[in-house]
């Protein structure tokens, strides 16, 4: 097991992550523009990885946007971005087409939820099974040419056991069940930060 330095965000940069994530999907839906994150919290200029998730309020909730980028342990702090740079491009690609195959309309922005997960700490890790904390860390496969992730809350939220958990992180990369036993495939687990809005434009929480 490999650890990375850790980086840790208090409530007030959490909540501004989120505002700086709905702020460049806005800016991204309405004009096709970037936003700049400008004027920085000292935390945002920390180099490391973040995830955008968009989850609709409108009947059961579905998924309209997830994206972002894990680093490897050898490249976090080094070859990543500034974390306020990593939460607008990681909000730009969570809106668009890539990511569940229809861009963001304007009429949907009061009813998306936005969620921020920042990347704390990573592990490099061999045993998966007995180093993951349900409800702490993100899991990210990479295999085949193939590559998957998934937030740290989603076990919680929906009740899946470590193995179910692994499993579908690995399906979601195109790869089978049990893909992340294999020795050509490298797990690697994330611990993140989760903030989120509690309702489209709401105030915002720390989930883990």
């Amino acid at each position: 097991m490999s650890e990375a330095q850790s980086i840790h965000l208090s409530d007030d940069d959490g909540a501004r992550a989120v505002e700086l994530a709905r702020d460049s999907v806005e800016a991204f839906v309405r004009n096709g523009q970037r936003e700049q994150p400008g004027s920085m919290r000292d935390a945002f200029y920390n180099r490391t990885g973040a995830f955008v998730r968009l989850q609709s309020t409108r009947g059961r909730g579905r998924l309209r946007g997830c994206a972002g980028a894990h680093e490897t342990v050898r490249e976090l702090g080094n070859g990543s971005k500034q974390l306020g740079h990593a939460i607008v491009e990681a909000a730009i690609n969570a809106a668009s087409e890539s990511s569940c195959g229809s861009e963001v309309e304007p009429a949907e922005l009061d009813t998306i939820r936005v969620s921020v997960c920042t990347v704390s700490n990573l592990v490099l890790t061999d045993d998966p099974v007995s180093d993951i904390e349900l409800g702490t860390h993100g899991v990210a496969v990479d295999g085949h040419g193939k590559h998957g992730w998934m937030y740290p809350t989603l076990p919680i939220e929906n009740d899946w056991s470590v193995f179910e958990y692994l499993d579908r992180t690995c399906r979601k990369a195109g790869l089978p069940n049990g893909a992340w036993e294999d020795d050509d495939v490298m797990v690697t687990l994330f611990e993140g930060q989760v903030f989120e809005e509690t309702e489209p434009h709401g105030e915002i929480e720390s989930l883990n």
